[in-house]
């Protein structure tokens, strides 16, 4: 079901792999949509690889795509994405490709060809304009950084 206000963006996508399922979302109101590996791979803990997808999108002008991992991958396997979340530029016509990463300290993971391996979301992005001055406007937080708020037993 899509929502009233926000009607979804329309994405051009190219299959690369005729046999792999296009990205879907899996349950209404998923944020990502799944993307599948077009090969096999095993990894022994602490190994990446880069996975094909099997496809590539045009985004329109304004939009980007980031690849998000998969909790579940996360928690079962111990497998991350090395540069989550991944940036697809709306410029960008490549096929999709994802590195993973076995962050499990003894057993290795293993992908089969069509397996889910990230989800894929699609945001509009906002343009900045950087002005470059002297000193910046004061604020509460100031220059206070990496950890300097609290919340955490260590800290």
């Amino acid at each position: 079901m899509t929502d009233p206000v926000r009607p979804p963006v329309d994405i051009l996508i190219r299959r690369l792999d005729p046999e792999i399922p296009l990205p879907a979302y899996e349950h209404p109101g998923d944020a990502g949509a799944d993307l599948r590996t077009t090969v096999d791979a095993e990894l022994a803990p602490g190994e990446r690889t880069l996975l094909p997808t099997g496809i590539s999108i045009a985004l329109p002008d304004g939009y980007a795509a980031f690849v998000h991992p998969r909790s579940g991958l996360a928690a079962r396997c111990g497998v991350a994405l090395v540069n989550a979340p991944g940036t697809v530029d709306a410029g960008y016509r490549g096929e999709i490709k994802v590195i993973v990463v076995n962050l499990d300290p003894k057993e290795p993971v293993s992908f089969k060809r069509g397996d889910r391996i990230a989800q894929l979301v699609i945001q509009q992005v906002e343009k900045a304009r950087f002005h470059e001055v002297g000193e910046l406007p004061g604020s509460v937080r100031a220059e206070g950084g990496f950890g300097s708020t609290g919340g955490h037993a260590a800290v």
